[in-house]
């Protein structure tokens, strides 16, 4: 089995570019934990790049061979900080996990 975690993020500043800019550098250090957490298989983060009034402004894809490898990374330094991070420019998250 495969775990798949799909989050996505609304962020918080009023001014599109600001929104942009913070999906950004998020999207960057949700990238910089592959090889960094060992129970993450597989990253991707993204900025969102269209319809930007009406889509959310960032999504992550990340793998994990089961529950447990999502439960190291939720709890991992690395992840914390970032999560850290997030939480002060994000409005709204939601969150998806399925196997594949």
């Amino acid at each position: 089995m495969t775990l798949r975690h799909v989050v996505a993020f609304r962020m918080a500043a009023a001014d599109a570019d600001d929104r942009a800019a913070h999906a950004a550098e998020a999207a960057r250090r949700l990238n910089a934990l592959a090889g960094v957490v060992p129970t993450l298989r597989a990253m991707s983060a993204g900025a969102n790049i269209l319809f930007p009034g009406q889509n959310w402004d960032l999504v992550l894809v990340a793998d994990f061979d089961d529950v447990a490898g999502l439960d190291a990374y939720q709890v991992h330094p690395a992840h914390e900080h970032v999560a850290a991070f997030i939480g002060t420019i994000r409005a709204e998250r939601v969150a998806v996990d399925v196997e594949i």
